[in-house]
């Protein structure tokens, strides 16, 4: 089966998509251009995206085929304690998403007032929430940067949207290679993340091709992986419980449900310990209605508590993924539905901009820079 990946790009400062600004140089391994612009971290500027960017390898195939050498790695996870009944339907009491005052599309609002695109561009992207990215293994200043989007959002009595994006072996070696030096690093990464989601709602999406693009691991590898990517679903609601987790089920495009769900299975999807559930066509282009149905088939194939639910990036798929696969800014494209936490259909929690529309995957722009002519396109 033809399949499309969602390999992530990550690059410079200054991003639309809201990623959270780390401590060092901006992450080892990091591809692409490096923007100077200042950063203070009350305000919390943000750094580029390292929004998925839909390559299309055949079979799921990962953008380079080179995987990690096997390291032998003792996994110790704390077990958290079962809780009592499964998740409701989704129990927001918040008014909405929360919209982050600092984005590279923003920005571009700002400076442009003559601009001819400008009003197009700032209601129809600049206007809605968005994602905030944690894409460096920062450990000495995670915990305050994302409590710093948690705080701000419980203050507006709105949900964040949180992408921890700091998985070892980031990418299988392409564009966005990178991540934690390795488990136990990212382990304790987590905790620091954990310790900033305080105790208001919160939405995360949890690394973003970590399971769906796994097959490039060893099958050793790939268990280990999945040891910590079902601990940190537990670390996150042991620390904020009304905190929903979400795990990779990649997109309608790539992997048959079942095989989808045995991985997600692995990785803690079907504990109300560690999940509520899974997401889906992050960065790429398929219709709302073809992923509701591959998460539903995921979800059924997943098993798991009553509960469990999906969140679906609808922030450039308003045309559906292009006939000929094209993966790289493709013309033709449209945004989806606005972002909410009320899509009236069953199993499906929310509907998001995971990555914000506008947000170039290389071929109009910059990888991971916001591009006027292209946010343009998608929003007319």
């Amino acid at each position: 089966m033809a399949a499309a990946a969602s390999v992530v790009v990550a690059v410079g400062t200054a991003t639309g998509l809201l990623t959270a600004l780390g401590d060092d140089d901006g992450g080892a391994g990091r591809a692409g251009p490096q923007a100077s612009r200042s950063v203070r971290l009350d305000a919390l500027p943000v750094s580029p995206s390292p929004s998925p960017s839909s390559t299309s390898p055949p079979s799921g195939e990962p953008s380079r085929s080179a995987s990690p050498s096997p390291t032998a790695r003792r996994v110790t996870p704390t077990p958290s304690p079962k809780r009592t009944s499964a998740r409701q339907e989704p129990r927001s009491t918040a008014t909405g998403l929360y919209r982050h005052p600092d984005s590279q599309v923003l920005d571009w609002v700002r400076a442009h007032p003559g601009d001819p695109r400008q009003d197009v561009i700032a209601s129809r992207i600049a206007g809605h929430p968005a994602a905030v990215w944690f894409a460096d293994h920062t450990p000495a200043t995670i915990t305050a940067r994302v409590r710093a989007v948690t705080s701000a959002g419980a203050a507006q009595g709105r949900v964040p949207v949180l992408v921890p994006y700091a998985i070892p072996d980031r990418d299988c070696g392409g564009h966005s290679e990178g991540g934690a030096p390795d488990l136990d690093a990212y382990d304790a990464w987590i905790d620091r993340f954990a310790a900033g989601l305080g105790s208001g709602e919160v939405i995360v999406v949890l690394e973003p091709d970590s399971v769906a693009q796994s097959e490039c691991l060893s099958a050793g590898e790939r268990a280990d992986r999945f040891a910590s990517l079902a601990r940190a679903g537990r670390v996150m609601k042991d620390a904020d419980p009304a905190a929903r987790v979400y795990y990779d089920a990649g997109h309608s495009g790539w992997h048959a449900p079942a095989k989808q769900a045995a991985w997600l299975k692995q990785a803690g999807a079907a504990s109300a310990d560690s999940s509520d559930g899974v997401f889906s066509n992050v960065s790429n282009f398929h219709t709302t209605a073809d992923e509701v149905a591959y998460d539903r088939a995921v979800l059924d194939s997943l098993g798991g508590p009553p509960g469990l639910g999906a969140v679906i990036d609808t922030s450039r798929n308003g045309n559906g993924a292009p006939a000929d696969g094209e993966w790289c800014d493709p013309d033709g494209r449209s945004i989806g539905r606005a972002p909410t936490l009320t899509t009236g259909m069953g199993g499906i929690d929310a509907y998001l901009w995971v990555k914000l529309p506008g947000e170039s995957d290389g071929c109009r722009g910059e990888p991971g820079t916001f591009t006027p002519s292209y946010a343009y396109d998608l929003a007319r």
